[in-house]
């Protein structure tokens, strides 16, 4: 699921740099709490926008990110493509000003919506 790239930059399973798979260590991240909570959602989405401070695996997903964008993340796990599908679902159908602005930091030039925009409709997924 090509569109799981473009995703993994709201991803709060936070990825780290390793050279076959990033680490596994935050997978087990509760995402569902994260999307329920106002308070935390919006904390994690200052740190991937630069207007907030980071948790440690908020540092590593920012961190990670334009790897991740680059390789179609093909160093994440299936638990991280999973929550990268859960949380892009959300964002786009419940926050879009803010899906705006991770479009805007991550994919300036649309290069990433473009590649997998197909992709995303086939999923039911309108981006």
């Amino acid at each position: 699921m090509k569109l799981l790239v473009f995703a993994g930059i709201l991803s709060f399973a936070a990825l780290a740099a390793a050279e076959d798979k990033y680490t596994t260590k935050y997978d087990n991240i509760d995402v569902d709490e994260i999307l329920k909570s106002d308070r935390l959602f919006n904390n994690y989405f200052k740190c991937l926008i630069d207007a907030g401070k980071c948790t440690p695996e908020g540092r590593e997903l920012k961190k990670s990110l334009p790897d991740a964008l680059k390789t179609e993340c093909s160093k994440c796990s299936e638990k991280q493509k999973q929550n990268t599908d859960k949380v892009i679902r959300y964002i786009i159908d419940n926050k879009p000003a803010e899906w705006e602005q991770l479009q805007k930091k991550y994919d300036p030039d649309s290069i990433y919506v473009t590649k997998y925009k197909k992709e995303a409709e086939k999923q039911g997924i309108k981006i």
